[in-house]
């Protein structure tokens, strides 16, 4: 059915969702069409595919399941069309006098004869030229869009495909569905696999073969792989129907346009059996291997003033491991400070800095994420950054200023959670780093891996070539929070001892038990209440409510859907078509990937303050960011989260939902890093069976990597 667009009834914050009054062709009457009908404007004309349904408050309505683009042909649609403002410089008054003189032909003769426009009065040669511009523009964005659905790409995937490729885009779907996939996120190899098929590309062809390595190649960095052995690549293209001689073929082709880098077996592999890289990881793994290299190799004398500092420091709280750690920020290059919570990482930090400072030795502090950065500045007292910030992403160059061109100035870098660095970041954080200036890093090598490829404190701990300590003591202090002895208990397969019923004290842990997912909810709703009447907390600002998943009746979407209602209802009655997740002022939201030139972050936290215009004002960290509509995928809502993506952040309360439908996420490492998100208070909430089954499961989180064995030797291959 072909539509024309009379009028925008309500279009959702992610712009994904429309309610529209259209009239359909020849005919008087006008409908109402609600779905994901992209930047739909009034006047174009669509042609969409659905059904008709009927909706207990709002009526019959047509349910668009997709839709085409398509130009207007009768005089009335291009008159509708050329004077909807659709087209800049054309209002309804000149729209009228354009097709009462070219007729049924306007379009044509806008987008191929503009010079004929001059003949209606009021366009000249300029005016002309720009409305040509225009719906040619228009025009070619409507062919485009309607090939990409016919190819079988959803209104989202295409909207990201012609925002990547512009006019080009049909042309390289249709020579390559492939490399798009490598190229826009969200194309992923089975979808570039459905437009291959229709574009009649062959299991056996060698595109295929290239598309499915590249594909399992990000799979693999996906899941912290920096690289993967090529039988790997080999035995998993097969699966994906692609011959296993066509695999091992493209691999070298790929190398050979230098597409990924291959390197010589590993131990214990068949000489054959190279690990494969995609560039930038090989790149980032060598060049990291290089730096630390270089800053483990440094060490200097202690001097009497370096003592005297180290003494005047520290005082009488620290053990002989913290002071350890001190002294050897004076005398070592690359030093490593790791140990669990309630071990004195933070005390034995604020020594380190406090020394640095009496022999008037500059420090630079940073962390992965701004609510990492900040507990650090809290902690010690003194700035700190993000690793972003510290090295001054310029959004010109597309590049960080600081590098081994222009590194660091100072004595000391110090970096907190260093169990994030990944091998990117920490190859841009390492070639910063002078020569004699000495990198301090801190972090808990039993949480859960970097969500990025590579495990560089893990690596560089086992390569042994940095000073390393692992604070071991857990103080009398700490041994009194029930949730330091719960995180200790898990990390040596116990499940944790709750806080007594009745009681109270610095940091409680309590576990709810329920094995039904609705049960889970209204516990959910009831906690977050309770909290705030008993323990003061604000169940928005205060609590972070954890899940393994995104996916699921436990998982963060539904458990935000709900929270969202429960902490940020509605006000008023909502707009036609309103649906679940879109954005209200008040919500508390979370990004979801790094964004440089507006200096937010991969898992920076939110709120919403207002919504004006198709603008979304977001306070975060104190400063105003704004979202267009095309820019609200990067944001989610953030009432509850995965354990993942917290990492590095502290709340004053946690509520860590388990049940066994998270059963293949389940881990020791996952629940010990959710519960040490938490300073005051800790809720695990579910099914018993879940948390047994995490905490007797031991798995190492490895990755594929080669940093371990470029840390150790002398040269790089």
């Amino acid at each position: 059915m072909t539509v024309t667009v009379g009028e925008i009834v309500f279009q959702s914050n992610d712009g994904r969702y429309s309610v529209i009054k259209a009239s359909p062709e020849d005919k008087d009457d006008t409908i109402t069409v609600v779905g994901d009908l992209g930047a739909v404007a009034i006047g174009e004309s669509l042609r969409v595919r659905g059904r008709f349904t009927t909706h207990a408050t709002y009526g019959e309505r047509f349910a668009a399941a997709g839709y085409t683009p398509v130009m207007p042909k009768s005089r009335a649609g291009v008159v509708r069309y050329l004077g909807s403002g659709l087209v800049p410089g054309i209002g309804p008054a000149l729209a009228e006098r354009l097709v009462a003189e070219f007729g049924d032909r306007t379009l044509d003769i806008i987008a191929g004869q503009s010079v004929r426009l001059t003949q209606v009065d009021g366009i000249g040669k300029k005016r002309a030229a720009a409305i040509a511009e225009a719906v040619r523009e228009r025009r070619a964005e409507a062919e485009t869009v309607s090939f990409l659905h016919s190819v079988g790409l959803g209104p989202a995937l295409a909207r990201k495909v012609l925002r990547r490729y512009g006019d080009d885009a049909v042309r390289v779907i249709r020579e390559d569905p492939y490399i798009v996939a490598e190229q826009v996120r969200g194309i992923g190899f089975r979808t570039a696999d459905q437009v291959g098929r229709e574009s009649g590309i062959a299991d056996d062809d060698p595109r295929r073969a290239a598309g499915a390595v590249l594909h399992l190649l990000g799979k693999a960095a996906d899941d912290g792989h920096v690289c993967t052995p090529r039988s790997v690549l080999v035995e998993e293209a097969a699966s994906l129907s692609v011959p296993r001689d066509r695999a091992d073929q493209s691999i070298d082709t790929l190398a050979g346009r230098g597409m990924v880098i291959l390197e010589g077996a590993g131990p214990g592999r068949e000489e054959q059996d190279e690990d494969v890289y995609a560039p930038p990881l090989h790149r980032a793994e060598v060049s990291v291997a290089k730096h630390l290299r270089r800053l483990a190799a440094r060490t200097r004398e202690v001097r009497a003033a370096d003592e005297r500092a180290v003494a005047e420091a520290s005082g009488e709280e620290l053990t002989a491991e913290q002071r350890t750690v001190v002294q050897a920020a004076l005398s070592h290059g690359l030093v490593v400070l790791t140990g669990g919570p309630g071990t004195g990482k933070t005390t034995t930090v604020r020594a380190l800095v406090r020394a640095q400072e009496i022999l008037n030795r500059r420090t630079l502090l940073c962390a992965p994420t701004g609510r990492a950065a900040k507990r650090l500045a809290e902690a010690t007292g003194r700035e700190a950054k993000t690793i972003h910030r510290l090295l001054e992403w310029n959004p010109a160059l597309g590049k960080f200023r600081r590098g081994e061109e222009a590194p660091l100035d100072a004595e000391v870098v110090l970096v907190d959670e260093a169990s994030m660095l990944d091998v990117r970041l920490a190859e841009s954080l390492v070639a910063a780093i002078p020569s004699a200036t000495t990198l301090v890093l801190v972090g808990d090598v039993d949480q859960l891996p970097p969500i990025s490829p590579g495990q560089v404190l893990r690596e560089l701990i086992r390569s042994e070539i940095a000073e390393t300590v692992r604070l071991s003591v857990v103080f009398r202090q700490a041994k009194e929070s029930a949730i330091v002895r719960g995180a200790h208990r898990i990390l040596h397969g116990e499940t944790p001892e709750p806080t007594p019923a009745g009681t109270r004290g610095d940091g409680d842990l309590f576990i709810v038990r329920t094995r039904d997912p609705d049960r889970i909810a209204d516990r959910l709703v009831a906690a977050l209440e309770r909290m705030k009447q008993v323990y003061g907390l604000d169940p928005k600002r205060d609590v972070m409510v954890l899940s393994p998943m995104r996916r699921g009746s436990t998982g963060t979407e539904r458990l935000n859907a709900l929270l969202s209602q429960e902490l940020n209802p509605p006000q008023g009655k909502p707009p036609a078509g309103t649906r679940s997740g879109s954005l209200r002022v008040g919500d508390k939201v979370m990004q979801l990937r790094n964004d440089y030139d507006r200096d937010v972050f991969n898992g920076d936290l939110g709120e919403v303050r207002r919504i004006e215009g198709g603008i979304t004002y977001v306070d975060i960290d104190g400063r105003e960011v704004q979202y267009r509509i095309d820019q609200l995928e990067h944001l989610t809502l953030a009432y509850a989260s995965t354990i993942h993506k917290v990492q590095g952040s502290e709340f004053p309360a946690i509520v860590v939902v388990l049940h066994a439908g998270h059963h293949v996420l389940l881990s020791r490492a996952l629940v010990y890093t959710a519960i040490t998100r938490a300073k005051r208070l800790v809720m695990i909430l579910g099914d018993d069976r879940a948390l047994r089954r995490a905490i007797g499961n031991d798995e190492s989180y490895e990755s594929r990597s080669r940093l371990e064995e470029r840390l150790r030797v002398q040269t790089t291959p």
